[in-house]
C-alpha cells in the first residue's frame, strides 16, 4: 500500500493498517488520529508535525521515525522499538511507552505528561 491508498482508506473512514509496511513514509502534518499501526514497520518515517493522538503503535518498528512536533496523546507504543527516533517538542501526555526501546531517541522538550513508562528498553538496559 502506498501513502496516497492509506490517506484515501482513512479519510473514508479505515483506522486498522496493522503490520503495514511502510518505510521511509512521507506523512509530514497528516491527521491520523486513533489510527492502528500495530505490528507496522514505519522505519524512517517522517510523522512530524501529525495528529496521532490515540494511535496504536504496538509492537510496531519505528526507528529513526520523525515524530517531532507531533500530537501523540494517549498513544500506546508498548513494545515498539523506537530507536533512534525523534520525539522533540512532541506531546507524549497519557501515552503508553511500557516496555518501548527509546535507545537514542531524542525526547528534547517533549510533554510526558501522565506518561507510561515502566521497563523502557535504553542501550543500558531496563530503565
Amino acid at each position: 500500500m502506498n501513502i496516497h491508498e492509506l490517506l484515501s482508506r482513512y479519510a473514508a473512514g479505515q483506522r486498522d493498517f496493522s503490520r503495514l509496511n511502510l518505510i521511509a513514509a512521507r506523512l509530514r502534518n497528516a491527521n491520523l488520529r486513533n489510527v492502528n499501526f500495530n505490528g507496522a514497520n514505519l522505519t524512517s518515517a517522517n510523522l512530524s508535525c501529525s495528529n496521532l493522538s490515540g494511535a496504536d503503535f504496538r509492537n510496531a518498528t519505528l526507528g529513526n521515525v520523525d515524530f517531532s512536533h507531533s500530537n501523540l496523546t494517549g498513544a500506546d507504543f508498548t513494545g515498539a522499538v523506537l530507536i533512534g527516533a525523534n520525539l522533540t517538542h512532541a506531546d507524549l501526555t497519557s501515552a503508553n511507552l511500557s516496555k518501548a526501546n527509546l535507545d537514542r531517541a531524542n525526547l528534547e522538550q517533549a510533554c510526558l505528561d501522565q506518561t507510561a513508562l515502566a521497563a523502557v528498553g535504553t542501550a543500558e538496559g531496563i530503565a
